[in-house]
């Protein structure tokens, strides 16, 4: 927490920047364990007395000015909106719940009831020490003029005025934890929009992991399923299809020119008829004569297997080109 307060102060003074958004997501440690602040996607830089104006930032977090600056009554925010913030992520991290019941869905409105109908001028940690106490009643002032925003007012408190920030920021202060190098040290499918709506996140993490283990077996289970009924599926070929339908059609007008040569083929029958003498002389006459009735010749048409696959072949050299 000391690393983070000399880092907003250092931001503050060197890039006149409102970072606006503070909370545990956006606070990593390195291998040694030393804290960085990330996530600068909406800091605002406030050149001499500029004012910021906008709603920005996760409301659990924001500071009071914030909500009535969007409520029309007061003209905009500073610097203070960062300590606010940094207030409420010292509070989350020793009491493991935030000191005001404020969530995604929490109007403006709302938050300026909460906040000004609140019991205790100042949320402070329950159990904490008197020197905590102080750090807490100078971050957690709804007025923005009595908070902390300076080294000055920072080394007033009691409980951090006895730390070399040089050496802090410099890194020459061994953390008191370091992260092991041997497994994970976050939670890949950790969801921030979840952490948002919580009022308790820290009690949430257990059973969220659960759900989530949850879901990757119900989820393995059905990608075995779908693997098994895509083994039988048979995707559709447009052009296989358009092919084999133009060899059917070939098939069926070589089969229709087969039947058209074989009766080609055919010739007239001649069959034998008497014919009586007209002139009475009693002796009969045979003459041939042409019957309407058709029979097929002896001739055969002569089709080889060998001729039937070389128009095949052709044809498909034809598709091909």
């Amino acid at each position: 927490m000391k690393k983070i307060l000399k880092s907003i102060i250092f931001i503050q003074y060197s890039f006149t920047c409102s970072l606006r958004d503070i909370k545990p997501e956006n606070i990593l440690l390195d291998e040694e364990g030393h804290a960085h602040i990330t996530d600068f996607n909406i800091a605002a830089t406030l050149h001499g007395k500029k004012l910021a104006s906008s709603l920005s930032g996760t409301k659990p977090y924001i500071a009071p000015e914030v909500y009535l600056c969007s409520l029309g009554e007061c003209a905009g925010y500073s610097y203070p909106v960062d300590w606010w913030s940094l207030g409420v992520t010292l509070y989350e991290v020793m009491s493991r719940c935030r000191p005001y019941d404020i969530h995604s869905g929490t109007t403006p409105r709302e938050v300026r009831s909460m906040l000004m109908n609140s019991t205790a001028s100042t949320a402070i940690p329950p159990k904490c020490s008197e020197q905590l106490s102080l750090l807490f009643q100078r971050l957690l002032c709804i007025n923005p003029d009595e908070r902390i925003t300076t080294v000055k007012k920072l080394k007033s408190i009691p409980c951090i005025s006895r730390y070399n920030f040089g050496m802090i920021l410099e890194k020459q202060i061994r953390p008191p934890f370091t992260p092991p190098k041997d497994r994970l040290n976050c939670d890949p499918t950790f969801e921030l929009e979840e952490m948002i709506v919580e009022p308790n996140p820290l009690h949430r993490k257990p059973r969220r992991l659960a759900k989530q283990r949850s879901l990757r077996t119900s989820m393995t289970i059905e990608d075995t399923e779908v693997s098994r009924q895509l083994q039988h599926f048979k995707c559709y070929n447009r052009e296989k299809e358009l092919e084999r339908r133009e060899m059917e059609r070939k098939e069926h007008d070589w089969e229709q020119e087969l039947i058209k040569a074989m009766n080609a083929s055919t010739i007239p029958a001649i069959v034998p008829a008497m014919v009586t003498d007209r002139d009475g002389g009693g002796e009969l006459l045979t003459v041939p004569i042409m019957t309407t009735e058709r029979r097929r010749s002896s001739c055969k048409l002569n089709i080889s297997p060998v001729s039937i696959q070389t128009r095949l072949l052709s044809a498909q050299t034809d598709n091909g080109s």
